[in-house]
């Protein structure tokens, strides 16, 4: 079953995506900012990773310039879910590395669409 690790400071949309993601057939870990994020990946194998923008300590930017500097998360899928809209920071978050982006508040089916076009995806029984 692959896993997507979901990070995002907020409790609450950290629980909706998981719920979102287990429906659709994941493994979910969760982090609360990008910092976090990190050292759960020093531990845990994930095959996706879907992070908030604006969060503590590590925002989303940062977090994926960090993941797209060191070999072992390289290629590892990255999607922003953000409130944030400027065309500023979407064009940041391209050069940073980013696979795609959603916006919150986030409809599941399309979470998961997206999702499965960047990531492996569960086996159907």
């Amino acid at each position: 079953m692959p896993t997507v690790l979901a990070v995002d400071d907020s409790a609450s949309m950290r629980q909706m995506l998981a719920h979102a993601l287990r429906q659709g057939g994941y493994a979910v870990a969760e982090a609360v900012d990008g910092a976090d994020a990190l050292d759960r990946l020093s531990t845990q194998a994930v095959d996706a990773v879907i992070t908030d923008q604006n969060m503590p300590r590590m925002d989303g930017l940062s977090l994926i310039k960090a993941l797209r500097a060191d070999d072992r998360w390289r290629g590892l899928p990255v999607l922003i879910l953000t409130t944030e809209t400027d065309d500023r920071v979407k064009q940041a978050a391209r050069a940073a590395g980013a696979t795609g982006w959603l916006l919150k508040p986030f409809d599941p089916a399309r979470l998961l669409e997206v999702l499965g076009k960047v990531a492996p995806q569960p086996a159907r029984n």
